[in-house]
């Protein structure tokens, strides 16, 4: 590191250069190493101590700031660009296999010169903001900086606000915003205004650097417009938790949203002397935008920032209903444990006749596709029919009820013991309700399936599932064979569908499926205008399940044609499937079974019920807590609670509140 800054007093030495060997030189050698925040607090101290070092280092970094081009620095760092989501999306993995070529007379290009490291920052992040300002008022102290030319630095500033005003007024009125805008008479002259104002306060300001220090504009009316504006696009964010959102239309949100506070920080820095703002408050707010705007800029080519910029509004949108569902899933009252039971119960009797068609489907030894087709349409149907008649099938409950749970985490305060209690209670309801579904699974699929194949057996007058064939279902279900593994798949996907089924309700509303439906004329023929909307609105309510469970279908049953593709061990397992099959079984060995074996199996059944189960609610709510930027951090005080509530209340966690309880609590 000192040998780094010794080159900075050769006053012809390469800014570029010089300033890359300071950075590798300040660069922690893993991402755990806290010695850089040590290396940089030492350059610093250095810096203030050595005066010929300090002339020297900030003659090379100045001169470096003001032969570079700085433009696209202030427009561009940090905000989207305008070619659209897919196309920046390909942009960065396109990068990752040819690099793009930079142009050094670019500052924003020289920053990934300087910054070379994908992940540099990481530890940029790091350095405490405090080291970054002293960074500042080394390079700009009071008696230097009333001297030093900024008038470049401020023209590119001022092109800046004109270009990025421009761009804010063409997207404010970009149809699909204003389609989402509550209010679109009065929203859209706001951005129009936007431009006109920034020309103002530009010709003003370029006017009082000129020398009429009468026209100076502190650009408090530009402001005014830009939290209007800002104002704006906060309502249509709200809106669009409501009415749904598009990748499209979070994308011109954070756009718009990004471009209006660069104008802000553009405002306040040109205008620190104007209101008489202390030196050191203007290098600390310079420090402050400068880090953010470097950060940015070596993040720019990570897909994982890009796409975590417009997860927003979409992420929330889709488990705000997931979690919508989720509330219907959790068993408050007696009424309602009763109605899981027999929901599930009905679940039950389909899976029994759903697994028995699997297994005749495989018996077909038809090829490849064929039979991840047909396993595909058993499965994906079978649920459709399950949700259209308003059955519950056990796993799919932790992906909907994790979403609620979530969502009152977000609003927890540990110093609250009321708090505490009500996530206690929701949690011991959500266990019961869990018992109650799996229960009336289980416990109806397995009777189901040994009904059937006994009953199909003296019709046929031979077993309806040979030897080998139930050798090799009890097999799928040893917990020391792959069972565990695949249940996990399975969980999986259960997640998966949760955010499958939120996206397809978030597009519904969106797109008004509902009205579009209503309005096709074959369908008013058929069934005339009022049933027509009557069946819009059917649709419109119940895509996202449909799609969910149909496209969870679809993926139980392709994952054995993939792993055969792949030659790998890829299969499912299925808790409600799995119970059924396991009753095909005792059938096919005509109830001549060990019951060793028997316990093995149930225990197998067991374990891939807890898995499908653990999986698919620790993604949904790892997904939902991400999604609504939840840092939760209070685990220790919740998980006291909720083992006091378990020890003093166990029977709530495995069954509803007596009517006594009911009355009292109502």
């Amino acid at each position: 590191m000192h040998q780094a800054l010794d080159g900075f007093l050769n006053p012809d030495s390469c800014e570029l250069e010089l300033l890359r060997r300071l950075i590798a030189a300040l660069r922690p050698a893993d991402a755990g190493d806290e010695a850089c925040n040590q290396r940089y607090a030492l350059m610093l101290e250095r810096l203030e101590q050595d005066a010929e070092l300090r002339a020297g280092f900030r003659h090379h970094v100045i001169h470096f700031i003001g032969s570079r081009r700085l433009l696209t620095f202030f427009t561009d760092s940090g905000i989207l660009p305008g070619t659209g989501f897919f196309s920046e999306w390909w942009r960065i993995l396109g990068n990752r296999i040819l690099p793009e070529v930079p142009d050094e007379r670019r500052m924003k290009d020289c920053l990934h010169l300087i910054f070379d490291q994908r992940d540099d920052w990481r530890w940029l992040e790091a350095v405490p903001a405090e080291l970054s300002h002293r960074f500042w008022e080394i390079l700009a102290p009071p008696e230097t900086f009333r001297e030093m030319d900024r008038r470049g630095v401020q023209e590119q500033m001022l092109d800046a606000v004109l270009l990025l005003a421009h761009r804010v007024s063409g997207l404010g009125v970009e149809g699909e915003l204003m389609r989402a805008s509550p209010n679109l008479d009065d929203d859209s002259p706001r951005f129009i205004a936007l431009s006109a104002e920034a020309l103002e306060f530009v010709g003003s300001f370029r006017a009082g650097l000129d020398g009429d220090e009468t026209r100076f504009d502190k650009g408090d009316q530009l402001l005014v417009i830009v939290a209007q504006c800002q104002d704006t696009l906060n309502r249509i964010r709200k809106r669009a938790l409501t009415i749904g959102t598009s990748l499209h239309l979070s994308y011109l949100l954070t756009r718009s949203e990004q471009s209006l506070r660069r104008i802000t920080e553009l405002v306040s820095i040109l205008t620190a002397g104007l209101r008489s703002t202390p030196h050191d408050v203007a290098i600390r707010d310079w420090s402050t935008f400068s880090r953010a705007v470097f950060l940015a800029e070596n993040r720019r080519h990570s897909l994982s920032h890009y796409l975590q910029q417009l997860s927003g509004v979409l992420a929330v949108r889709v488990t705000e209903n997931a979690a919508r569902s989720g509330e219907h899933y959790i068993c408050e009252t007696r009424a309602d444990y009763g109605r899981m039971w027999r929901s599930a119960a009905g679940a039950g009797v389909l899976i029994g006749l759903m697994a028995l068609l699997k297994i005749k489907a495989a018996a077909l030894q038809a090829p490849l596709f064929v039979e991840a087709f047909m396993f595909s349409m058993i499965y994906g149907l079978g649920f459709v029919a399950i949700f259209l008649l308003g059955f519950t099938v056990a796993t799919k409950q932790p992906a909907m009820t994790a979403q609620t749970l979530a969502g009152l985490l977000g609003d927890l305060k540990p110093t609250r013991s009321a708090d505490l209690d009500r996530i206690a209670d929701v949690a011991a309801a959500v266990s019961r309700s869990q018992l109650a579904a799996i229960g009336g699974n289980v416990m109806v699929a397995l009777p189901v399936a040994i009904l059937v194949g006994f009953v199909l057996s003296l019709l046929f007058g031979q077993p309806l599932i040979g030897m080998e064939k139930a050798v090799h279902l009890m097999a799928d279900l040893d917990p020391l064979s792959w069972a565990i593994p695949h249940a996990a798949i399975a969980g999986f996907y259960l997640f998966i569908s949760g955010l499958i089924s939120g996206y397809f309700d978030n597009r519904a509303a969106y797109a008004s499926i509902g009205p579009r439906i209503a309005r096709l004329r074959w369908l008013q023929r058929l069934a005339g205008k009022n049933r027509a909307k009557r069946i819009g609105s059917h649709i419109e309510d119940r895509l996202g399940g449909i799609m969910g469970n149909f496209l969870f279908g679809c993926m139980l049953g392709s994952t054995g044609m993939i792993g055969t593709l792949l030659g790998l061990p890829l299969d499912i397992r299925h808790i409600a499937f799995s119970s059924a099959n396991l009753g095909y079984a005792l059938t096919g060995f005509e109830f001549a079974i060990a019951w060793q074996a028997m316990l093995w199996g149930a225990l197998g059944v067991a374990l891939i019920g807890l898995t499908n189960l653990g999986v698919s609610f620790a993604l949904a709510l790892r997904t939902a807590m991400g999604a609504r930027r939840i840092e939760f951090a209070h685990w220790g005080p919740l998980l006291a609670a909720l083992w006091r509530r378990f020890r003093q209340h166990p029977r709530s966690f495995l069954l509803p509140p007596r009517p006594s309880a009911e009355n009292g609590s109502a």
